[in-house]
């Protein structure tokens, strides 16, 4: 495959300068400087690692981390490199882009006060993007990391399954019970957690050298699927889950491929419809709740609320298209809208792409979609196939997730997003200039 004409070069690593940390110092460099800027670096790289296993369980300990990664990538020197990785790479300039657009979109439109803050800090893990793609840019960094979030999301998965057959007891910690197991998020964060999980459980099988690992890991898959489909309610969950599968049949396959595992997906899906449990129950319920929702009509249901949202985010939309109602200005346009109707008011509109068309109009929406695009198309120029197939099923989820919610507004959606865009994009890396 032909590289992008923005690819000049893949290599390793980039080129050290002279104040390269892993270099030997100039003649006019201090010593104590450049051990300092390596301590900082691997700080910086340590705390970016940790962090895939503090994302599905701790937002004390992400916060805690992401003060670390900063201060390491601040502190680590080689600054003419790591402009020169944002300059090159283009997943990180269309991050940067949006950002730019949500930093713009707060100097117009009204809104409640604390809300331009409190919203564009929600979109501040763009800003990390460039940062993890300096820390992840060695494959051993990113081989660490992605076990260390395989790990932690294994264990999510054991602790899910100890909640629901009753082997854990009551505690703050535990947000689910037996009927709905989640263990330290909400269940839908929780449920397309588990869905990112047998994804990636999968790709390791696939990529395992043994056979005992590889039956390991196919192991986790198949539990992690489970969990999601017949244990968990969150319906986000059911869509990533199909979008990931059909991806993981093609990576195998090809288009052969996708159509055993669609052919699987709708045996399962057919199975589960007729089978009493939780699928059941959230499949009939939508169904119910979406015909009896009338447009113009204060809704009561979940789906209902959900139709109201997207129909009524859509006249704000129309109102505002080309620059929406500005950063953080949603909840009061929103009210707006609705005022006198009856009908419920909300934060967000549970669906990333109108949310971010109302906040910053059409353009903002193109650079989203366009961020997902690079992505996609930059995966098959990545250090290798297994972390093509990653991203690609990151890019999937995110574009299947963000229909029902907004992810990149939620912490640890956001946050995985922008973790796993910085550490699979690391292997992206370019020749400089010296």
């Amino acid at each position: 495959m032909t590289a992008p004409a923005e690819v000049t070069g893949l290599v390793p690593i980039l080129k050290s300068s002279r104040d390269d940390t892993h270099g030997k110092p100039g003649r006019n460099f201090p010593l104590f400087l450049l051990q300092m800027s390596r301590y900082a670096d691997n700080m910086g790289r340590w705390a970016a690692i940790a962090l895939g296993v503090s994302i599905p369980v701790s937002v004390a300990l992400d916060n805690l981390l992401l003060a670390l990664v900063l201060a390491g990538w601040l502190a680590g020197g080689n600054y003419h490199e790591k402009l020169l990785i944002v300059k090159r790479n283009p997943v990180a300039v269309a991050a940067l882009a949006l950002f730019a657009l949500l930093l713009a979109g707060t100097l117009y439109g009204e809104r409640y006060p604390g809300d331009t803050l409190l919203y564009l800090g929600k979109y501040a893990d763009l800003l990390f993007i460039p940062a993890f793609l300096w820390l992840f840019r060695h494959e051993d960094g990113r081989r660490r990391g992605l076990y260390a979030l395989a790990t932690s999301l294994a264990l999510v998965l054991l602790l899910s399954y100890l909640i629901k057959f009753g082997l854990v007891p009551n505690s703050r910690w535990v947000l689910g019970d037996a009927a709905n197991p989640s263990v330290f998020k909400h269940y839908l964060t929780h449920n397309i957690l588990m869905a990112l999980a047998a994804f990636i459980f999968a790709q390791l099988a696939g990529a395992a050298r043994s056979a005992r690992a590889r039956w390991g890991w196919a192991a986790l898959a198949i539990l992690a699927v489970v969990n999601v489909t017949a244990m968990m309610q969150g319906r986000t969950g059911y869509l990533t889950l199909g979008a990931l599968a059909l991806y993981w049949g093609y990576s195998r396959q090809r288009w052969r491929g996708v159509l055993v595992v669609a052919a699987a997906v709708a045996a399962l899906g057919t199975t589960l419809a007729l089978v009493p449990g939780p699928f059941q129950d959230r499949l009939h319920q939508a169904a119910n709740e979406i015909a009896a929702w009338q447009p113009g009509t204060a809704a009561m249901t979940s789906s209902g609320l959900r139709l109201e949202f997207y129909r009524n985010s859509l006249g704000i939309i129309a109102q505002r298209p080309l620059l929406g109602v500005g950063t953080g200005g949603f909840p009061r346009a929103y009210a707006d809208k609705v005022r006198g109707s009856g009908m419920v008011e909300t934060r967000n509109p549970h669906n990333e792409y109108l949310h971010i068309a109302a906040q910053i109009g059409m353009a903002g929406l193109g650079v989203l979609l366009y961020l997902f695009y690079r992505q996609w198309r930059l995966a098959a120029q990545l250090a290798s196939p297994f972390e093509c197939h990653l991203a690609r099923g990151l890019v999937l989820l995110m574009v299947a997730g963000c229909m029902f919610n907004s992810l990149l507004l939620d912490h640890a959606e956001g946050l995985l997003y922008a973790w796993l865009t910085g550490l699979l994009f690391g292997g992206l890396q370019f020749k400089g200039n010296g």
